[in-house]
């Protein structure tokens, strides 16, 4: 005997597909279109999941800027079963909200400053033709494993004051963490190394808060531990939490909009020519891939409070799960939303970063390391080719990139 399911259950469900990991637009335009059907303006409600799928950009703007919206719902489980890892997630400001994350956001943010990411271009542009240099010699490379990755890595790990063995440790910690923020399949198997990777993060950091304040060392990390906030200063488990969540958010979004970025470029040659003609484009071409390729497809949010939303009241105590790239390609923002225009007007209210109160801290980074990679590749390989394959992404619905793709660069 077979259970009746609810359109909007299917339309739900197909976002978790093996479809929605390849190609997850046509499936967020029939879900959007089905919630239409049903008199829902850009929303769509499923009541089997307590959930709401907003689409729109007005309406999942109202919703990450609404004090009812709570960041970091449903994340409570797993306490008794994954301990350590816990642990480690429960102080990342990513989930908490009011003024517990006011004060941590405003503590990173003391270290986190304009000035120490402008400052930052020099390290980006010299990480990357040294990357490019190692690159040129061969027919063909990877453009995910020798650019998109060590890059935006190499970066961060830098920026933190890691080095060494340290800097291997961090990438495979924050690795883990990432596939569990991004909505990996939680399988025995990834809780397992992840909780044995938590246990080596708090051996590593227990009392390095402390050492850090006495020994001041360059980089980000020492900054974060010497930063105060009316007197408060971050708990180890605070700082290890946010250090991890700097380098796995600092690199994750990054390494996706190179690789999606030269995807999408290639499958747009009437944009990589403008940018090449004018590699003072770079900042638009950046900001439109960033629209267009959506690192961070999706988040969400559970409800405090009622919240009206285009005339619908969505409840208390539910959720509502954001689809970021829709909003991104909402024709009542982005005129003919699917096209690469470097000089759109406008391009940056994209949601890639989110918005509100939880707008991502690195999205300053980001913009820049992606100026600089798509200026210097216009300019110092005009003819770079992205040939003909099967891109294969990474098996992840939250964060969305190729696993692998090959580029020419002569």
């Amino acid at each position: 005997m077979t259970t009746a399911t609810s359109p909007a259950l299917d339309a739900a469900q197909a976002l978790f597909s093996p479809q929605a990991i390849q190609d997850p637009y046509p499936l967020y335009a029939g879900a959007q279109a089905l919630g239409e059907r049903q008199g829902q303006n850009g929303l769509l409600t499923v009541p089997e999941w307590n959930s709401t799928l907003a689409f729109s950009h007005e309406a999942i703007s109202a919703v990450l800027r609404s004090p009812s919206a709570v960041s970091g719902a449903g994340f409570e489980g797993g306490g008794e079963a994954y301990p350590e890892a816990m642990l480690v997630l429960r102080p990342m400001m990513l989930f908490h909200n009011g003024t517990s994350h006011t004060r941590l956001r405003s503590l990173a943010q003391a270290a986190f400053t304009p000035r120490v990411v402008a400052g930052s271009r020099e390290l980006v542009q010299s990480r990357l033709d040294r990357l490019l240099d190692a690159a040129a010699g061969n027919p063909s490379f990877d453009a995910v494993s020798e650019l998109a990755v060590p890059l935006p890595v190499g970066v961060i790990t830098e920026m933190l004051g890691l080095a060494g063995e340290d800097e291997a440790k961090f990438r495979e910690w924050s690795g883990a963490v990432a596939e569990l923020l991004g909505g990996s399949n939680s399988t025995p198997e990834l809780m397992e190394r992840v909780e044995r990777q938590a246990r080596e993060m708090r051996a590593y950091f227990r009392g390095l808060a402390d050492e850090l304040r006495a020994h001041p060392q360059p980089g980000l990390l020492s900054a974060l531990a010497a930063a105060e906030d009316g007197g408060e200063r971050l708990s180890s488990d605070e700082l290890l939490a946010n250090a991890v969540l700097l380098l796995a958010a600092g690199h994750e979004t990054t390494t996706n909009l190179i690789a999606g970025g030269l995807l999408e470029l290639s499958r747009q040659p009437d944009a990589w020519a403008a940018l090449v003609e004018r590699p003072e484009l770079a900042a638009g071409v950046t900001e439109e891939l960033l629209r267009l390729t959506s690192p961070v497809q999706r988040t969400g949010r559970g409800l405090a409070q009622n919240l009206q939303i285009g005339g619908q009241t969505l409840a208390a105590g539910s959720f509502v799960g954001l689809i970021l790239a829709a909003a991104n390609r909402d024709p009542a923002v982005f005129p003919d939303p699917h096209r690469l225009d470097p000089a759109r007007q406008g391009s940056a209210r994209h949601l890639a970063f989110a918005s509100g109160p939880h707008y991502c801290l690195g999205a300053s980074l980001a913009r820049l390391e992606g100026e600089v990679v798509f200026r210097t590749l216009a300019e110092r390989y005009p003819d770079l080719k992205v040939p003909a394959q099967q891109v294969q992404f990474r098996p992840n619905f939250v964060l969305r990139g190729p696993l692998s793709l090959q580029a020419t660069l002569a």
